[in-house]
């Protein structure tokens, strides 16, 4: 949930309720750049030389299917829905398996293990609670990054206009133009100039490609020789399973469940100034939205759905990111299935507009996944966890054919940048948690030599369990202040036993000394007190710890005093 502020460079937050004459030109916007992705269910129809028609009932079932999700994710109450935008788009982490299934056993196949892999993220979605440890903020971070850099080569070839190697000058023309168009009105542009930036740039990109060359006649008569309205064919539907294909649909639903995680954080963390963890309430509906419309996909005859990244990215980089947002994107990919030539219109889009959508995309997902990264404290451990993911995860992506020489219900895994450095970060989480105690004890001698074993002490304690930042450095600065104090105003005789502990929502630091307790007073010492009372210095300590801690609890016994000091995580 949010703090119920919004965050300043948002015109519309996920609260808001944007006018319709914003919100409509913003869901176009979004469904031209969603539908991207629709070529995914185009090449698994390739994979069994399926013809046109089958690929146009392949891509309409699936719009239905996104439709259906994106309305489910959008819901603001009940136990479906990540209460944020956050639509579904062609899963693209489904592709590899899609492909295999489809040439093992043609769309039967395909649409039963779909609706299988759907199955399986809904089971997923009501116990991922209890595994929250091994999502932690800086694993979701390295999600989002890597979702923004498993886009960059498709991007970047389309930006170009690359075909066989080589650059096509005319398409990158076209592409330069669209690209400063668009990041040109959504920096100095205003209202809604930058709201529409994205949408400005495409029609300025098809405007040069048409005058280029990248769009032709040839393109526009395809749109005259298709219907106005016709429905979906639902004459391939059927179903059929096989249990070695279980592994690659298993793969897809655990990398993109990880996706809809980072999407979740990144659609809280823009909307929220004040994020501090992620919420697994708003996740756990998202993964049950998720699983729910990849299940329907797979049943009326559509593909697995994942969350859109580049949707989400949009939305931040226009400003608007209300989920109100969601029902008019929903809305209108149920009535575009019924349209042919609503969907070829975007079917014919110029590659090099493509690739320029792309770019704008990845920079505030790629920027957004490392600001979640550099939130919290990170040791040699935490290093190593993402540092590896990366050179691994990258390694698809610099070394072609990596995939080949895996076995063959493993190609998935390896087929995808994405999906072996979550899949690295997530066992290496696991073997890194060996030895990580949620508690650390020392014993400090007070006086102002302790500041620095102080530091030590938390810094180290902080790094390796990937607290925030803020948080550790607001202890410090109150166990730093105590201990001088202590020692100043002989109010421990010898050490303080010190005990820290960490539970992802609390910080809690227990002392335990002999000697005299500390008075935490609620007011400050006025300037006469200080003056005539000697005991009004330790309350001065005391009342300054206290506007760094969230509470403090005392007890004293048998010579023994005892204090907590309370930080909410």
């Amino acid at each position: 949930m949010t703090s119920g502020k919004k965050a300043a460079e948002l015109d519309y937050g996920v609260d808001d309720n944007p006018p319709l004459l914003v919100a409509l030109p913003l869901a176009f916007q979004q469904v031209v750049m969603m539908s991207i992705d629709l070529i995914f269910p185009v090449l698994v129809v390739q994979a069994v030389t399926g013809g046109l028609q089958l690929a146009q009932s392949y891509v309409s079932l699936t719009m239905l299917a996104i439709g259906a999700g994106t309305l489910l994710q959008s819901l603001h109450k009940g136990p479906v829905g990540s209460r944020y935008f956050c639509p579904q788009e062609a899963g693209a982490l489904y592709f590899p398996a899609s492909v295999l299934a489809a040439q093992k056993g043609g769309m039967p196949l395909v649409l039963g293990m779909t609706a299988l892999a759907g199955m399986a993220e809904i089971f997923l979605s009501q116990i991922i609670h209890r595994f929250r440890s091994l999502f932690p903020p800086e694993l979701a971070g390295l999600v989002v990054v890597m979702i923004g850099v498993t886009i960059i080569p498709v991007s970047i070839t389309n930006f170009l206009g690359v075909d066989n190697g080589v650059i096509d000058p005319p398409a990158m023309s076209v592409g330069v133009i669209t690209l400063a168009v668009m990041v040109g009105t959504n920096v100095w542009g205003r209202g809604h100039l930058r709201q529409y930036s994205i949408l400005v740039g495409m029609l300025a990109g098809y405007l040069a490609a048409y005058i280029l060359g990248n769009l032709t006649g040839a393109h526009l008569a395809q749109l005259g020789e298709l219907p106005v309205i016709a429905a979906p064919d639902f004459s391939f539907v059927g179903w059929s399973f096989d249990a070695g294909l279980v592994l690659p649909f298993l793969l897809a639903v655990v990398c993109s469940s990880l996706k809809t995680i980072g999407n979740v954080t990144t659609c809280q963390k823009a909307n929220d100034p004040d994020w501090k963890r992620l919420d697994m309430k708003s996740t756990k509906g998202s993964l049950l939205a998720e699983g729910l419309s990849t299940t329907f996909g797979g049943l009326i005859g559509g593909m697995g759905l994942n969350t859109s990244s580049g949707s989400i990215g949009l939305s931040i980089a226009t400003g608007v990111t209300s989920r109100r947002l969601g029902f008019f994107v929903g809305g209108m990919f149920l009535v575009l299935a019924f349209f042919p030539k609503a969907s070829a219109l975007v079917a014919v889009m110029p590659r090099p507009v493509m690739g320029a959508t792309l770019i704008v995309v990845i920079c505030f997902v790629i920027v957004t996944g490392f600001q979640i990264i550099l939130s919290r404290m990170l040791d040699n451990r935490k290093i190593y966890i993402i540092g590896l993911s990366l050179v691994f995860g990258l390694s698809v992506s610099m070394v072609p054919g990596l995939h080949q020489v895996a076995h063959p219900g493993l190609q998935p895994l390896f087929n995808s940048a994405f999906s072996l450095a979550t899949v690295t970060a997530i066992l290496l989480n696991l073997l890194f948690r060996i030895g990580v105690a949620q508690r650390r004890s020392a014993a400090i001698a007070p006086g102002p030599a302790a500041s620095a074993a102080v530091f030590e002490f938390l810094e180290s304690a902080g790094a390796s369990w990937g607290a925030r930042r803020d948080v550790i450095h607001r202890a410090e600065s109150a166990l730093t202040e105590f201990m001088e104090s202590a020692g100043s105003l002989g109010l421990a005789d010898g050490k303080v036993q010190i005990a820290a502990s960490f539970d992802e929502f609390d910080v809690n630091i227990d002392l335990a000394y002999s000697g005299r307790m500390m008075e935490f007073s609620l007011d400050r010492p006025t300037q006469n007190e200080l003056m005539e009372d000697d005991d009004a210095f330790i309350r001065l300590s005391g009342f300054m710890i206290r506007q760094y801690t969230d509470s403090i609890k005392t007890s004293q016994g048998d010579g023994v005093c005892k204090i907590r000091l309370h930080f909410a995580h």
